[in-house]
């Protein structure tokens, strides 16, 4: 078994309205920050996990993402997958 890390991004899909970026992007203009605008905001996990093969753990990771990890409805993901 070889061991793998995992880093997932999990993001609103861009058609969900997503509240907490659009305070994040209102506060933006308050610190004087107006340039920065469409902020949205998801969450990172990192995982470690043991394999027979990085095609194995990819296969693993995508799982783990589709049933718990993201909610499919109104969340998209990208991850990549390390030997470590």
């Amino acid at each position: 078994m070889t061991k793998f890390q995992a880093e997932i991004d999990v993001m609103p899909k861009k058609e969900i309205l997503d509240p907490q970026g659009k305070a994040v992007t209102g506060s933006m203009k308050n610190l004087g920050l107006a340039e920065i605008q469409n902020v949205r905001i998801g969450k990172h996990i990192t995982l470690e996990l043991e394999a027979d093969s990085a095609e194995t753990a990819h296969t693993k990771v995508d799982e783990a993402c589709k049933n718990l990890l993201a909610n499919l409805i109104m969340e998209s993901y990208t991850f990549k997958v390390v030997e470590v």
